[in-house]
């Protein structure tokens, strides 16, 4: 059986100031993309990684914009894409020897689930 994806059927969410880098943040997006919601969750559930924590309250998030806003059914839901972008950089200082001072970067990261109901084709 084939898969179809109606594009009218879709839900999303976002979280706009995520505490760590684009690049670790991807590590965890890209683990979920294309799951089923149940096997999203698991995995995220499960990880060692500190930032699943968060990406799984944006998922549930969007789990619940899509069962509440626009009427889907969880259990057809697929976690279609889940992409990372840059946020901003606070820049702090650190005290080195002789006075002197080294910037620390600590970056933050942006976080879009899109979730989308899959019906059964013939």
């Amino acid at each position: 059986m084939a898969d179809k994806i109606d594009n009218k059927k879709q839900a999303y969410a976002k979280a706009k100031s995520i505490r760590t880098s684009g690049q670790k943040l991807n590590l965890v997006a890209k683990s979920i993309r294309g799951c089923n919601i149940k096997v999203a969750i698991d995995q995220l559930t499960f990880s060692k990684k500190r930032i699943s924590r968060e990406v799984l309250k944006v998922l549930n998030s969007a789990i619940a914009n899509a069962e509440n806003n626009f009427g889907l059914d969880i259990d057809k839901l697929v976690v279609s894409e889940a992409y990372v972008g840059k946020s901003i950089v606070m820049k702090r200082m650190r005290a080195r020897a002789r006075g002197r001072a080294a910037r620390i970067l600590k970056p933050f990261s942006k976080l879009t689930i899109l979730l989308k109901e899959i019906e059964e084709g013939k």
